[in-house]
């Protein structure tokens, strides 16, 4: 099985090299390249020389221009969610154009326009990779970064300049989008749309987002996009107005003693974004009979959420979850998006500006997603 995303570690930088901003559209690698890692849990970022593999029979190079800010960067660095091999190199949504192809590929050529998200292997033969849903792999996908891959090699991520990948774990991103806004579509997008598609939301519901962050943000767009009247669930009252910008039809403002008995029983799906452990049986209840409230935000593993069992039984209500989406599927969310015109709200930072970043995001000052420009 062909590994992807893999990296050799060369050693620091200490100011950003001219030869990592070159051309490199011959030769089939090894590829010397450089990124922003993380060396602790919570040290600043540092420029890391590596080393991407040589192209293998089905891979593509690509040259990034642009990698968006994900909150789970955060939590990973930081061990929200275990412990990581260091120096680590983050970054899931990906975009930049390829530089090279290996002897095999078919889906690419130099010059094509490409995205990489949450995923760059998979085992490819048990049922959930069969059926398209790698996602689920059920012996373990390789993540884009800090993950083990087949060849035992620890993958490193888009906070970089060029990256190796298996071409059947790249995305095409159409002309109509901005490379700049496509990277956040890759995780954030395909995160929030595979829950709505998977419970079928469709005109004439009524469906509330929880959250209006770098995925709720989204997600208001999408659900407006397939027909729904979207209500946005809200603790910052000042992102009322984008939520109405976003496409929501109401503001529901999540404060402490607030009144939601005028919602019980209003909407047919939930989705809640929120990373953060907070009170779920507050809004349970506003849900119809037989609908369900899905999470997607994953904060600290150790704060685990409780719900009160009696308000999914008074309605038949069933409590879910969901985690990005399959290949496929992401290719599905990325022409939907070119056809209805759906985009994030980007603010490009340059690489010496994750940290600062990530501040942002953590005190939820991010609108809506702060992406890394590596020309800038």
């Amino acid at each position: 099985m062909a590994s992807a995303g893999a990296a050799t570690v060369l050693g620091p930088l200490t100011a950003v090299g001219a030869e990592a901003r070159g051309p490199v559209e011959q030769g089939t690698g090894p590829f010397p390249t450089e990124g922003m890692a993380a060396y602790s849990p919570n040290g600043p970022h540092k420029l890391l020389k590596f080393q991407r593999r040589a192209l293998r029979p089905k891979d593509v190079a690509i040259r990034i221009h642009y990698c968006g800010v994900c909150h789970s960067d955060i939590h990973t660095v930081r061990g929200d969610w275990g412990k990581y091999p260091y120096p680590l190199i983050t970054g899931h949504e990906l975009a930049g154009e390829v530089v090279g192809v290996g002897s095999s590929v078919s889906k690419f050529k130099v010059g094509s326009r490409v995205g990489v998200g949450t995923m760059v292997n998979s085992c490819r033969q048990c049922r959930e990779c069969q059926a398209g849903f790698e996602q689920y792999c059920e012996n373990g996908n390789t993540q884009a970064y800090g993950s083990k891959d087949r060849d035992d090699s620890i993958t490193q991520g888009g906070y970089s300049r060029l990256v190796v990948v298996d071409e059947d774990f790249v995305l095409s991103i159409p002309d109509s989008i901005d490379l700049a806004e496509a990277g956040p579509l890759l995780c954030a997008g395909i995160t929030v749309y595979s829950p709505l598609r998977h419970w079928s939301v469709a005109p004439g519901q009524n469906v509330a987002i929880v959250g209006l962050g770098g995925l709720g943000h989204l997600a208001v767009q999408l659900a407006s996009a397939l027909g729904a009247s979207v209500t946005v669930i809200t603790t910052s009252p000042d992102k009322a107005k984008d939520a109405r910008r976003f496409g929501a039809k109401e503001v529901l403002v999540n404060k402490e003693g607030a009144d939601f008995s005028k919602q019980k029983k209003t909407f047919d799906f939930i989705l809640d974004t929120v990373p953060y452990a907070h009170e779920l049986d507050r809004l349970i209840p506003l849900l119809k009979r037989d609908a369900t409230y899905c999470r997607v935000g994953v904060g600290k593993l150790t704060t685990p959420n409780e719900v009160g069992q009696m308000h999914l039984v008074l309605a038949r209500n069933s409590l879910a979850g969901s985690v990005t989406g399959g290949i496929r599927e992401t290719q599905e969310l990325v022409n939907f998006c070119a056809l209805q015109k759906i985009k994030p709200e980007v603010t490009k930072i340059a690489l010496t500006g994750i940290d600062e970043a990530w501040s942002k995001v953590v005190a939820k000052r991010a609108r809506y997603r702060f992406v890394v420009d590596m020309n800038a």
